[in-house]
């Protein structure tokens, strides 16, 4: 387990004998297309991942699952008892 753990702390010469190993696999010419391809590969996850919370959300408003009345009234509360708390510490900070 801990032998698990260890290959997530990389440090600075390890980092740099991949990159070598990369080079001498890839050659220099092809590593900003790797990761060109790389950066598109995480954008498109990204947008993906978007999309699917976003129909998600959308079909729970329209099921009525996501009571948008009901978070907008808690939020108002929050946002009361936050206030109430800051004018409170506010009076608490000046008196000190």
């Amino acid at each position: 387990m801990i032998h698990a753990l260890n290959i997530l702390f990389i440090g600075g010469p390890e980092i740099i004998f991949i990159l070598f190993i990369v080079i001498m696999v890839f050659g220099a010419d092809k590593i900003p297309e790797i990761a060109r391809g790389l950066g598109k590969g995480m954008r498109q996850l990204k947008d993906a991942t978007n999309d699917i919370k976003h129909e998600v959300t959308k079909s729970a408003q329209d099921s009525g699952v996501m009571d948008t009345d009901v978070t907008k009234n808690i939020n108002e509360e929050l946002n009361k008892v936050k206030d109430d708390l800051e004018d409170f510490t506010g009076s608490v900070r000046r008196k000190l």
